[in-house]
């Protein structure tokens, strides 16, 4: 069927290339279509689209319900639907290239970000921008899916799936820590850092619901950094460390893991600074103070020991 068939809107024209099977599929908000858009064959892998939610062209929704499973088809769209067009490629070219496509969000729209800059990085994009054209789409519609039958990526979620992925994101990076999967505990923690995060910047700063966001952000950080010493990755726990201690000077936890990090890159001072901080703080863990203290002690007094038998060597 080669015939251009005028759908119910303007701007729009369907040609169909091979026609599908069965009845017009029943999409609802939070359905996924599994197409091949543009140049997702150089991806590797065909793109998901979310019905009623982001990183998407609104016409995009009324050309794929249109159409059948397994069907292939060409639309013409006019300028007044592919005006932002280039600003959803740069989001999807960004996801491509493994880069987070809600990062620029943070700090400012879209459309603001372009003016900001002048550039969305890709010239072909810009040269797009500055003289929008009508676009041809050619899409196959592999496969439809209801919001229950996917997981979807934290970046699509709404703010209260968000919210409610948090407690399952924390619970199943315990559950991976106390099995010794450092890495990809650590992964859960991150993604649970990523959705507070995005909530976060909805909030005014310092007040009460950011803070209580903060407190969340923080908690999941430095089950990070206990991650990171199991990896021995001991800067980036300073690191870390170091950002929530500036904000927030009375976090016990905080102490003791810059405590651990800096003894194993034998900061000595900073290490029992730390240490006698926790104690301060929380007398109770006296213990575990004092066994913290134990063992930087043996350490440094092997260090010790074997830097005086390399100068017997060098002696000798």
């Amino acid at each position: 069927m080669d015939a251009a068939l005028l759908l119910n809107v303007e701007g729009v024209k369907k040609t169909i290339l091979h026609g599908g099977t069965g009845d017009l599929p029943n999409f609802i908000t939070g359905s996924r279509e599994r197409t091949m858009i543009d140049d997702s064959k150089q991806v590797g892998q065909p793109m998901h689209i979310i019905i009623g939610n982001m990183f998407k062209l609104e016409v995009w929704e009324i050309l794929l319900t249109s159409m059948r499973v397994s069907e292939v088809a060409e639309f013409w769209c006019d300028t007044i639907h592919t005006g932002v067009y280039p600003i959803l490629s740069r989001s999807l070219r960004q996801l491509a290239e493994g880069k987070d496509p809600t990062e620029w969000h943070v700090h400012t729209c879209g459309l603001a970000n372009m003016f900001a800059y002048h550039t969305l990085g890709y010239e072909d994009l810009d040269e797009l921008q500055k003289e929008p054209q009508p676009l041809i789409f050619v899409i196959e519609l592999l496969q439809v899916e209801a919001p229950s039958e996917y997981q979807r990526e934290t970046w699509n979620l709404s703010n209260n799936e968000k919210m409610q992925a948090v407690p399952v994101l924390h619970g199943e990076g315990n559950r991976l820590f106390k099995l010794g999967r450092y890495e990809a505990a650590s992964a859960k923690y991150q993604e649970a850092i990523v959705c507070l995060r995005n909530l976060q910047t909805k909030e005014k700063p310092w007040e009460v619901q950011w803070l209580k966001l903060e407190k969340m952000i923080n908690t999941l950080i430095l089950n990070y950094c206990q991650c990171l010493l199991k990896k021995e990755e001991y800067y980036e726990v300073l690191e870390h460390t170091g950002d929530i201690l500036r904000h927030h000077p009375g976090i016990v936890k905080a102490y003791y893991l810059r405590a651990r990090a800096h003894a194993e890159v034998w900061n000595e001072a900073e290490a029992k600074a730390d240490l006698e901080k926790v104690l301060e703080l929380e007398p109770s863990m006296r213990k575990v103070v004092h066994r913290e203290l134990r063992l930087l002690e043996s350490r440094l007094e092997e260090k010790r020991e074997e830097e005086r038998l390399r100068c017997r060597n060098m002696l000798g």
